[in-house]
């Protein structure tokens, strides 16, 4: 874990009316100082006499330094995959986040306060300002109240916490103790501190480096993490007991990591992955018409002998939760839905939520209208499209291709630099469409978890 330990100082108290005339930004390992950083900032407004008075930053010396947007590219790469730690951290994150959302960047990073982590660490001293907490500690302040000489104590004082090592990890980072809790094996826990929190897909390798499980996460670490500790079945005991070495491919979107993950089960075909090698999706939602010419709907596990699902679903309870509250908001009956068994009207009925195709008192072309929006739920409303989607990096985006109602592939491009949708069909690289694949674009779409769609007439 590394950790970017800030100061910053500004024109006054208000983020939301002051701006930052100095940050200092120095990157901890754990161990070391690996990176700095330092630099005035022309806040654009005039600096008050009394700040003045109390950092020694004056409106001359801020005149030519460069501006917050001209250093706020340096400020996210040099704090990206580290936790924001600073003395009363609070104030100086929100400065920076106000800053960047007048960019219209939304800047986000997990914080730790060395103030509140130095009261229960370190208990006993009558302040815990920064400047008498050092007093106490002996730590040298070079530059009081300047971003630097600021920032540089903090660094003292955090390797001070640092060195209480278990009650710092459960303060300081209780996700990361929580993650590790159960994880006996230190060769295990080595594996994971190399692995990102981020989303895409990963791959486990034995000692013979066999590929044995490829999943996908949102939050790969997490989901790692948990397969790490699972004792809960024989074959993810005996899985877990064979992991060897980890790896994993960013993809940034979800969508593209569910499509990834599809593509490389059924390429690789791992040992632990028997089930999704098959499919992904185990019950579908048949529909056909009785002799009255009503749509009857209803829940089936996969099978040839049912022919064609109209939606598929990963299980049964996925597939009920998502039918029953379909069968409420489009008033269907719960008897041509195969849920309740009757010679008479559903319990629907009775209580006004079926509008009587059970007993023939609505007709078939009223109810089945109603049945057709539902399956329209489950069908692209057009043939060519892109789905725009998150990348794996600040100004990235993926895309994925849909074409004549068929798959054809992701890509990446850069959304400073790509603005049409040729070029962003350029960026597509081409893979294999098949029923998974179809289900899981569709269910993507149905859950309206993606940027945007663009609509492409004709390729």
């Amino acid at each position: 874990m590394k950790y970017a330990i800030i100061d910053i100082e500004t024109t006054g108290g208000n983020p939301k009316t002051e701006k930052i005339t100095e940050i200092a930004i120095y990157v901890h390992d754990g161990e070391k100082v690996i990176d700095e950083y330092s630099t005035l900032v022309n806040p654009e407004k005039g600096i008050p006499p009394f700040i003045t008075g109390l950092t020694g930053i004056s409106n001359e010396m801020v005149e030519n330094a460069p501006k917050f947007f001209e250093v706020a590219k340096e400020i996210v790469n040099r704090t990206e995959d580290t936790i924001f730690v600073g003395h009363n951290a609070n104030f100086d994150y929100s400065f920076i986040k106000q800053e960047f959302k007048s960019l219209g960047y939304d800047y986000q990073r997990k914080t730790l306060d060395t103030v509140r982590l130095s009261r229960k660490l370190i208990p006993g001293h009558a302040s815990y300002s920064l400047g008498k907490l050092c007093n106490d500690l002996n730590i040298n302040i070079r530059g009081r109240h300047r971003a630097a000489g600021d920032a540089l104590a903090t660094v003292k004082l955090f390797e001070i916490l640092l060195s209480k090592q278990e009650a710092f990890a459960e303060l300081a980072n209780p996700e990361k103790f929580k993650l590790l809790k159960g994880i006996d094996s230190s060769f295990h826990r080595e594996l994971l501190e190399k692995i990102p929190e981020k989303t895409g897909v990963y791959y486990f390798f034995d000692n013979e480096n066999k590929l044995i499980y490829i999943g996908k996460s949102t939050n790969i670490k997490k989901r790692v993490a948990q397969h790490l500790r699972n004792s809960a079945a024989k074959k993810a005991i005996e899985m877990r007991q064979r992991i060897f070495q980890v790896s994993c491919e960013i993809t940034g979107s979800e969508l593209v990591a569910l499509l990834w993950e599809s593509e490389e089960i059924k390429k690789h075909k791992p040992i632990y992955n028997k089930q999704q090698r098959r499919t992904l999706f185990s019950v579908g939602l048949y529909a056909n018409y009785d002799i009255n010419g009503y749509a009857n709907l209803k829940l089936e596990k996969i099978s040839k002998k049912h022919g064609e699902p109209v939606a598929t679903f990963s299980n049964m309870p996925e597939a009920q939760k998502y039918f029953y509250a379909q069968i409420e908001k489009y008033l269907l009956c719960q008897k041509l839905c195969g849920l309740y068994k009757t010679e008479g009207a559903c319990f629907h009925h009775g209580v006004s939520m079926c509008k009587g195709a059970c007993i023939g008192k609505e007709s078939h072309l009223d109810y089945n209208k109603r049945v057709k929006e539902l399956i329209a739920n489950f069908e692209y409303q057009v043939s060519n499209f892109l789905i725009i989607d998150k990348g794996r990096s600040l100004h990235e985006n993926s895309a994925i291709l849909v074409e004549n109602g068929q798959y054809r592939g992701f890509g990446y491009f850069d959304s400073r630099f790509v603005k049409s949708k040729q070029d962003m069909i350029d960026s597509i690289k081409s893979y294999k469409d098949n029923r998974d694949i179809q289900q899981i674009i569709k269910s993507y779409v149905r859950h309206d978890k993606y940027q945007k769609i663009i609509y492409i007439e004709q390729l």
